[in-house]
């Protein structure tokens, strides 16, 4: 869904800091890098499934592989589902 475009780079569970993060995608012509991280949502409490994915990102620093491609612009994205629900944050 993510790589319909041919100039971005996606990649998923990919090696990053001190981790694997989900989904790592990359716009070398515009300097512009994303990380998803996605979880479930336990006990349907979306708010703190996207506070606690966020959290993973900065823990375990999965920016470390756009920042080492000197990524300019890096957009980190939590995203918590339970059932047919999801919710969306960014940090």
């Amino acid at each position: 869904m993510l790589s319909y475009r041919d100039d971005w780079i996606v990649k998923s569970n990919v090696e990053s800091g001190d981790g694997y993060s989900d989904i790592v995608i990359k716009i070398p012509d515009d300097e512009i890098g994303m990380i998803i991280e996605v979880k479930y949502g336990e006990d349907a409490d979306m708010d703190k499934g996207c506070a606690d994915v966020l959290a993973q990102i900065e823990r375990m620093n999965y920016s470390a592989i756009l920042e080492d491609d000197e990524v300019q612009t890096i957009y980190k994205y939590g995203v918590a589902c339970y059932k047919k629900r999801c919710k969306i944050v960014k940090a």
